[in-house]
């Protein structure tokens, strides 16, 4: 995978431009699977285990593929200990909780419009 490097130019912020970093790391985090496992970290540390049973419907390859595309995005900050059986731990780093507020903001939208999107759905799809 090729990365981008930020050079402070604006093009690089513009999420407009193809070629825009910050494009590729819209594209990193804007799923699913990155909000809820962003979401279930919250303020605590949780191990590989604890993410998947909080993380509902998520399959241990997509658990596994987020958690190293957040960890790279360096919103996540990954701990091994040096012990039989090893245990991992992740938890946010200062970017992650950030995030988090942005997280935290669409989920409140969600539920305040929930009723609102349901009746659209309804009027565009009758049957």
């Amino acid at each position: 995978m090729v990365t981008k490097q930020f050079t402070g130019s604006p093009d690089d912020a513009d999420l407009r431009r193809a070629d825009s970093l910050a494009r590729e790391i819209f594209a990193d985090v804007a799923n699913k699977w990155a909000f809820l496992i962003i979401e279930a970290l919250g303020e605590q540390t949780l191990r590989f285990s604890e993410l998947r049973n909080e993380v509902e419907g998520i399959s241990h390859k997509m658990l596994t593929q987020n958690l190293r595309m957040l960890e790279r995005n360096g919103l996540i900050e990954r701990t091994v200990y040096p012990v039989v059986p090893p245990r991992v731990e992740y938890t946010l780093t200062e970017p992650g909780q950030g995030l988090r507020v942005t997280i935290d903001a669409l989920c409140d939208w969600t539920h305040r419009y929930l009723g609102d999107i349901e009746a659209a759905r309804h009027r565009a799809d009758p049957a």
